[in-house]
């Protein structure tokens, strides 16, 4: 298997030049195209009260994105709901916890994140297990990364549906046989790429990477191979497992 052409189904980092991509695109001659594979657009005051969650009864919040806060912060707004002085915020990442300031008074002993840095909220949460959760997510919940731990430790907790995922005509703007590999992000991103292209059939020199256990899942379920697969203990991120998935199947090396 030869790699020469990539497509990473998110948005082009900000500064592309300063990103662990543009170093593997010297270090291995590729060359790296970035395209979103779906829409996020926020749910309707109706579809969210439709769904029957009443925030106001939960005593903790999880949040795994900006874009998640943003989206959260904006439906109470159009609810009229104000949140309580005394509900906890709990964020994956402290760039997460410290964006909860253009919402919420920041406070350190209401709001928590991993003091490693990596996503891991569970021992936060498992010290913190007497509160009832509310999940702020998309329509797609399959790829809440710690659903596992509440579920296993018998945590209450809510699903609250903020937005919702819609396919991106891929059609018109990709093309997708111009590529070797396709990284993936979420199972929307798999539907997506699925929905805009329904003939598409991995051949044996075509890869497949994957974030999370749920996309590379979501692959798998289409009959597709995951050659690439992160997070992992010896690859905490995509890019470095991409680094050592192409030491081997890169046109060429530097």
């Amino acid at each position: 298997m030869k790699i020469k052409n990539i497509l990473i189904s998110q948005p082009a980092p900000a500064d592309f030049s300063k990103s662990p991509y543009a170093e593997l695109k010297q270090k291995y001659s590729i060359n790296i195209d970035f395209y979103k594979f779906f829409k996020i657009e926020s749910v309707s005051t109706r579809e969210f009260r439709d769904s029957k969650v009443d925030i106001l009864k939960h005593d903790g919040i999880i949040f795994s994105s900006r874009n998640t806060i943003d989206q959260f912060f904006n439906l109470i707004k159009e609810l009229r709901i104000e949140l309580p002085e005394s509900m906890k915020y709990f964020c994956t990442t402290e760039n997460t916890a410290l964006y909860l300031q253009n919402y919420i008074q920041y406070r350190k002993r209401k709001v928590f994140f991993p003091k490693n840095n990596n996503g891991d909220i569970s021992e936060l949460i498992l010290k913190n297990n007497e509160l009832l959760f509310l999940i702020p997510c998309g329509s797609d919940t399959s790829n809440l990364q710690y659903k596992d731990i509440l579920d296993s430790n018998g945590i209450n907790y809510s699903n609250a549906s903020v937005f919702k995922t819609v396919p991106a005509n891929l059609k018109e703007e990709v093309e997708i046989d111009k590529y070797d590999m396709i990284v993936l992000f979420s199972p929307a991103g798999v539907q997506s790429l699925q929905d805009n292209f329904p003939n598409f059939k991995q051949g044996e020199n075509f890869a497949f990477g994957a974030l999370g256990n749920a996309t590379a899942n979501a692959i798998k379920e289409m009959g597709w191979t995951v050659n690439v697969m992160a997070p992992t203990a010896g690859t905490p991120s995509i890019t470095a497992a991409l680094d050592i998935f192409l030491k081997d199947n890169a046109t060429r090396r530097r």
